[in-house]
């Protein structure tokens, strides 16, 4: 009986000793949990390039983890899912990989990147991998172990630095605040007319600039171009045309209000790379241009020419068309370049108007039309000018004017003698010749010819005296008529 109870006590003993836990959250287990983590690499590059996560020589960017469990001095064997890894702590980038190979932690062959991950125990121990991104600082890795028997959680950390940083500006870049444009001053468009405006200033790294105490950054409108006339850069309790301003967390900002013209104002940052303190002075300026383009509208569609490029125009006519465009922000003013035929020309509304008087071809020129933001297409266009060169038709009588009341005189005629005299004109239509008429001719003259040639002839002059007639001479369209006069002596 004795020996039965004896049995029965050593039994419940050992029961309770392999159900029992160590210490930490409850239970007496005398076989603790225990865990070490530690990493291949300490320190990583920073990942500038975006490159992917790997092993092996080249994989610049990539560390592997080592993470064990024991229970006691024993390693634990073939457990699942035995470790718990996770980022705790320190970068936004970076990430953790499996890097195994299987496909469960891969897509399109290209490994997936965890912030967390759950490993098995494989003779006690798993590796997983570290891979760096583009910020600097310090990764704190943390992988735990947790007892099945008392659910005693054992933890283990390793940090991990990434790139250096070395907190002195570098590099300062400005971004204006969509749509990246804001309009004039009381335009009519309803385009605002103020923006943010963000300066971005960045170390050696590439890493923001730590947030500074004093004004570390200088912004200025530079006199440049009739857009800066009038704009003003605001900032708390600051107007004018250069701040100083404090950047948080490596970025500063500013509003830009725009004056009354339209164009692009330059902004001018500058950060002193000495001491990161623009209020002192400054020793070692870091500087950058921004370019902000203020505009009068928003145009629905983009500027155009719209008319033919082929544009006929008569020789020697009056002539007025209006010149089309589209899109941008009305009204357009025109321009053009090259030669236009004599007498014709475009104005800034986009007419082209006037009377050529040139030799009939084409006369291809560039038609310019610039919209009220300032924006200008240009369109090269033909002027075809059809028609032979019409000018006035001109009496050519030395001393002859063009009053029709004001005889013309013609050489004078001697009495009894033959006497002839050739009309001849210049101008009118070159292709179409002279046709001449004659009026109140006295009687002893005589008009040669049926009309094509300007001739006059006399037998004998007779009798003495002045004699007055009218002459008319027609080319193409043109016609005009003299008085003239002759004498017989």
């Amino acid at each position: 009986m004795r020996l039965w109870k004896n049995f029965l006590i050593t039994g419940v003993a050992l029961l309770l000793a392999s159900c029992g836990g160590g210490g930490g959250s409850g239970g007496d287990s005398k076989l603790q949990y225990s865990i070490s983590l530690r990493s291949a690499k300490s320190q990583l590059p920073l990942n500038i390039s975006n490159a992917g996560a790997g092993l092996g020589a080249n994989a610049s960017y990539t560390t592997t983890l080592y993470v064990e469990g024991r229970e006691g001095s024993a390693p634990i064997l073939n457990g699942a899912e035995v470790f718990s890894c996770n980022l705790a702590q320190g970068l936004d980038t970076g990430a953790l990989y499996y890097l195994d190979g299987k496909p469960e932690h891969e897509k399109d062959g290209v490994p997936l990147a965890y912030r967390s991950v759950v490993l098995g125990s494989n003779a006690g121990g798993a590796t997983f991998h570290f891979h760096a991104g583009n910020q600097a600082g310090t990764a704190r890795v943390t992988c735990s172990i947790t007892n099945p028997r008392d659910l005693q959680v054992s933890i283990a950390s390793v940090d991990i630095v990434v790139g250096a940083a070395t907190g002195k500006p570098a590099s300062v870049v400005g971004v204006t605040q969509a749509p990246s444009y804001l309009g004039t001053k009381n335009n009519p468009n309803m385009v605002r007319n103020n923006v943010a405006i963000q300066a971005f200033l960045r170390d050696d790294a590439n890493q923001p600039i730590p947030t500074s105490t004093a004004a570390n950054l200088q912004v200025s409108i530079l006199p440049i171009g009739s857009a800066a006339d009038g704009a003003r850069l605001v900032s708390g309790n600051q107007s004018g045309s250069v701040l100083q301003v404090r950047t948080i967390g490596g970025i500063g900002q500013i509003s830009l209000s725009s004056g009354v013209n339209i164009g692009t104002i330059i902004l001018q940052y500058v950060a002193d790379r000495f001491d990161n303190d623009v209020t002192n002075g400054i020793q070692d300026p870091v500087t950058s241009l921004h370019p902000v383009v203020v505009v009068t509208g928003v145009p629905n569609a983009v500027l155009a020419y719209a008319d033919e490029v082929d544009i006929s125009v008569p020789n020697g006519r009056p002539f007025i068309r209006g010149l089309t465009a589209s899109g941008g922000v009305p009204p357009y003013a025109w321009t053009y370049s090259g030669t236009l035929p004599k007498g014709l020309t475009v104005d800034v509304a986009g007419l082209l108007v006037g009377t050529p008087k040139d030799n009939p071809g084409d006369y291809p020129v560039q038609l310019i039309v610039t919209d009220a933001n300032g924006m200008s297409v240009a369109k090269n266009v033909t002027i075809k000018l059809v028609g032979a060169l019409i000018e006035p038709i001109v009496f050519n009588i030395t001393g002859c004017t063009g009053d029709v009341n004001t005889p013309c005189v013609l050489p004078a005629a001697t009495l009894g003698a033959d006497y002839a005299y050739a009309f001849s004109a210049t101008g009118g239509d070159s292709s179409a010749g002279y046709t001449w008429t004659f009026t109140g001719l006295p009687a002893w003259l005589t008009a040669a010819g049926v009309g094509s040639n300007g001739l006059i002839t006399s037998a004998a002059a007779t009798p003495a005296g002045t004699y007055l007639f009218f002459v008319t001479v027609r080319s193409g369209t043109q016609s005009v008529t003299r008085q003239v006069s002759i004498t017989v002596l």
